[in-house]
């Protein structure tokens, strides 16, 4: 069977579509790009809030729309598993449902599907537990230079706004050994930048009855693999940011001097109603530990405005945080009442247009900040991971930047997909940065 994987959302839904791509293709199914050869689509939706459920439904209805007589169309993911036969509903010629928490199961779907000769009633298969145990699957494709690897699935934080324990379950780490064997795997394939993501790396192991086991496991990585280039931590819960795991982080230069701590606000009383560590105090102390050990760490932190009883002067007290911490990247959302959460159901809504403007004022502030500390960048040398060439510019990242969600650094000059190259930086803006090459060797894979 040829199949085409479409994938909406988070990184961690593009390693779980790695993962199906990988298990087909291990049952003999063809991955392919094009709808048009496709004898089955799967896509793999986003539920997480209102425009990814928008985007989830548009891309089915589209597909749905041109399908062949013979060709079968699977909804998989987040918006299957949180919204169930509802979704059927809404696109009515899905073919079939699979959730989350039976991704495992994608090729016994896809058989089943290919030994109907007509439609019939769509499948519904939802209620299950994902087996960690078939992560990884050997020669996992990916795209680039870069890798992203999930080291556990779920989430068993209770914030009042989110989701995902609703889509996702608990938080479950998968085997050390898994971890460590896959990372091999991609680094033999050619990855030279390993990014470890879940929910929340820095709870990895606990449910497994181990304390603060990510510095082993970061180390137990970068032995089984020493020519690693680079390292990248994603999602790091606060409060969990451990002096070892600084100390690791610190002591590996393979590891990227890079953060993504997503705090959510500034305000004691927010983070409390959002059910989010508050002691604002000892997110500072955390921060100085990081900049201290790493002067040139760059921080990244997620903060959501318009949370349900935010005052004016609430949300004053997070752009001074704001102010305060400098962080180099910021994801700012507007506060989405999710269905089945605490929060949608607070007192005390903000209203869109209060909500609106709150988040462009912060915008503001933040670019302001981000363009400062881009602008310190100008004149450092910096490594370049490149990633696409054309016109004679290469295009690519420094360690400061994660894939798709932060700037980029530009050269005159076409290299090679995948170099690591020192350049110069000469030039910022608000995202991006401007350099030329330092005559140095370059590393190829």
């Amino acid at each position: 069977m040829r199949v085409l994987i479409a994938t909406l959302g988070c990184p961690k839904n593009v390693v779980d579509s790695e993962n199906m791509a990988a298990q087909l293709a291990l049952a003999h199914h063809e991955i392919v790009e094009d709808p048009r050869q496709a004898d089955v689509i799967i896509v793999n939706t986003c539920g997480f809030i209102e425009p990814a459920r928008r985007e989830s439904l548009e891309v089915l209805r589209e597909l749905t729309r041109g399908k062949r007589r013979r060709q079968r169309v699977i909804a998989a993911g987040c918006l299957a598993q949180r919204w169930g036969t509802r979704l059927l509903d809404e696109v009515p010629a899905v073919d079939a449902l699979l959730s989350t928490r039976r991704l495992d199961e994608i090729t016994r779907l896809v058989d089943v599907l290919a030994n109907r000769t007509s439609p019939g009633e769509p499948l519904a298969w939802l209620d299950g537990t994902l087996d960690l145990e078939k992560m990884p699957a050997p020669g996992r494709p990916f795209a680039g230079p870069s890798a992203y690897l999930k080291i556990a699935d779920g989430c068993s934080a209770s914030c009042s706004f989110c989701s995902i324990p609703l889509i996702k379950g608990p938080a479950r780490s998968r085997p050390m050994e898994h971890i460590v064997a896959e990372a091999r795997e991609l680094v033999d394939a050619g990855a030279r930048e390993i990014i470890l993501i879940a929910q929340d790396i820095t709870s990895y192991g606990a449910d497994r009855g181990m304390e603060d086991a990510l510095p082993e496991l970061i180390e137990r990585i970068l032995r089984a693999v020493p020519e690693l280039d680079w390292l990248r931590l994603m999602y790091a819960y606060p409060q969990r940011i451990s002096p070892r795991l600084i100390e690791v982080m610190a002591s590996h230069p393979q590891v990227c001097h890079y953060l993504d701590i997503p705090l959510q606000h500034g305000h004691p009383d927010v983070l409390r109603r959002m059910r989010r560590p508050h002691d604002l105090d000892k997110v500072m102390a955390q921060i100085e530990a990081l900049r201290a050990a790493m002067p040139d760490i760059a921080l990244r932190t997620s903060l959501i405005v318009g949370f349900p009883g935010e005052t004016e002067a609430e949300f004053q007290t997070l752009l001074e945080f704001v102010d305060a911490i400098a962080f180099d990247w910021v994801g700012a959302f507007v506060f989405s009442p999710e269905e089945g959460t605490p929060a949608a159901e607070m007192p005390g809504q903000v209203p869109e247009e209060v909500k609106q403007a709150r988040y462009a004022q912060l915008m503001e502030r933040q670019q302001a900040i981000s363009l400062r500390r881009n602008q310190e960048q100008v004149g450092r040398v910096l490594e370049m991971l490149v990633e696409g060439v054309g016109d004679g510019i290469s295009v690519g990242r420094t360690y400061r930047d994660a894939p798709e969600i932060d700037g980029l650094i530009l050269v005159e000059g076409e290299a090679e997909v995948g170099d690591l190259l020192p350049v110069r930086v000469t030039a910022a803006s608000e995202y991006d940065l401007w350099g030329e090459w330092v005559a140095q060797e370059t590393r190829r894979r």
